[in-house]
């Protein structure tokens, strides 16, 4: 049987129609090698038991699974750097199945470097190697840190040699398979916005409220991009919260459920600076660290506006003009989740964000981001392991005592987990440019995979002690 009992499928976007996506054939690849298969996350939705020959067939040939219509390339448009951009669309990726997931949420299995599409625009339509290999770092940094992110969950290598401006060519490519909980953007009721179809806004925000924010009244679309607004709120926090900077944060890499997905030129923070970027072409920091957030609440605010065609503009604004709050409530409890401490009130939860960011900035270059966090997890509880460690030294002064003061003002959460190996190292799992780039040297060197999979081997760890 290709397929587990946990198997469950039920392709909802689909049934939207035609004027919402196209139905597209993938490449026809001259060899499908499996480099990486997540049978976690697969387990998830009842792939798992798919023989070695099935996953090739599935998600490297792309024939549909069971209960599957077939490839579809999303229709959308989006704000590139905030300049609109009316020919986008699934360019090198497509929709290949939806399902349901062991929580019972809705999943889509969505493609990456699967050949051209109609939105194409004279690209390939294919994703290197190094491409897909970061987007498996990412995720799975995200996941550990309890970001809320898609997961890869199958890389085919595709024999091809892909020629690249940004990096060595010719290059090896692959095809991605990634499973997110939805990818209906916020462009994608731009494209609708943009050619005045009110009937097609009405029909998404159903199709959104239903299957992802069904706690939402039928109609109500303030309420819906209330719902929206809050899931991307949280997003937003996990990320400044784990140091990470998405990079290239348009209308078309933000979707409804406030997952993170789409991950191109990303980095984590080596250590506190506001204005660091991802991306070599952001010349201006728009999507800089710190700017995230307005970035994120710009974005939401032309989402805003596509629904102006169907509901009062006056509620949609006060539902809009709740991020802000729900983005400081969200950042309070992200930073408690990373310290490993319970709350203490709105005052003193603050405080302890305050502080934190203060100790971080004082420190410098010195003070690496993420092993402030893994120091201090539990708070007092770590009291003796921190200043014993490598960093002890930078731990003191005025900086370093109002930080001190306010973690100690919180208990500990679960302090029974520090307990796991994990805390015994004396440094965290971090992801650093310098050792990506060395897990894809070894890759494009000598096929070396296992420095990639013993740092996933590592983030399980983490994950489990977090737990």
């Amino acid at each position: 049987m290709p397929v587990s009992s946990a198997y469950r499928p039920e392709p909802r976007f689909f049934d939207l129609g035609g004027e919402y996506g196209d139905a597209v054939r993938p490449a026809d690849f001259p060899q499908t090698i499996l480099r990486y298969r997540n049978d976690r996350a697969a387990a998830q939705v009842g792939l798992d038991t798919l023989t070695p020959d099935e996953w090739i067939a599935h998600f490297g040939r792309f024939e549909p699974l069971p209960g599957q219509p077939g490839a579809v390339a999303m229709r959308y448009h989006g704000h590139q750097f905030r300049t609109y951009n009316p020919d986008l669309g699934d360019g090198r990726g497509f929709l290949a199945a939806q399902m349901r997931d062991s929580s019972d949420r809705l999943l889509d299995l969505g493609t990456k470097g699967s050949g051209q599409t109609p939105w194409s625009r004279k690209a390939d339509g294919r994703l290197t190697l190094k491409g897909g290999v970061r987007e498996i770092l990412a995720a799975e940094m995200l996941e550990t840190l309890n970001v809320p992110t898609c997961r890869i969950l199958s890389l085919i290598e595709t024999g091809e040699d892909l020629e690249r401006g940004d990096e060595p060519s010719p290059t090896r490519s692959v095809v991605m398979v990634r499973l997110s909980h939805s990818h209906v953007r916020f462009g994608t009721f731009q494209r609708a916005a943009y050619f005045q179809r009110a009937d097609q806004i009405e029909t998404l925000i159903e199709h959104v409220r239903s299957l992802y924010h069904p706690q939402v009244a039928p109609g109500d679309a303030p309420g819906l991009l209330g719902a929206v607004v809050a899931a991307s709120a949280r997003l937003t926090a996990r990320w400044i919260a784990a140091g990470f900077v998405h990079g290239v944060l348009n209308t078309d890499n933000l979707n409804v459920t406030g997952e993170s997905f789409d991950y191109g030129p990303w980095r984590f923070l080596p250590h506190y600076e506001p204005g660091f970027t991802a991306a070599y072409f952001d010349q201006f920091g728009l999507y800089a660290f710190a700017r995230q957030p307005e970035a994120v609440f710009w974005n939401l605010t032309q989402f805003a506006g596509c629904l102006k065609l169907v509901a009062d503009a006056g509620a949609l604004t006060q539902a809009l003009n709740g991020f802000g709050a729900a983005y400081i409530a969200e950042l309070r409890a992200a930073f408690l989740m990373r310290l490993g401490v319970r709350s203490l009130g709105e005052a003193a939860d603050q405080r302890l964000v305050d502080v934190s960011l203060a100790l971080l900035r004082e420190g410098g270059e010195a003070m690496r981001w993420e092993p402030l966090f893994f120091d201090w997890f539990g708070g007092f509880a770590s009291s003796e392991r921190a200043l014993r460690g490598p960093r002890r030294d930078l731990y003191q002064g005025e900086a370093f005592d109002a930080f001190r003061f306010a973690l100690f003002e919180h208990e500990p959460d679960r302090p029974e987990r520090l307990e796991h190996p994990v805390f015994a190292a004396a440094e965290p799992e971090e992801m650093r440019i310098d050792e990506v780039e060395a897990i894809w040297a070894a890759i494009a060197a000598d096929d070396d995979w296992r420095p990639l999979r013993a740092k996933l081997e590592r983030l399980a760890a983490v994950r489990d002690a977090l737990a």
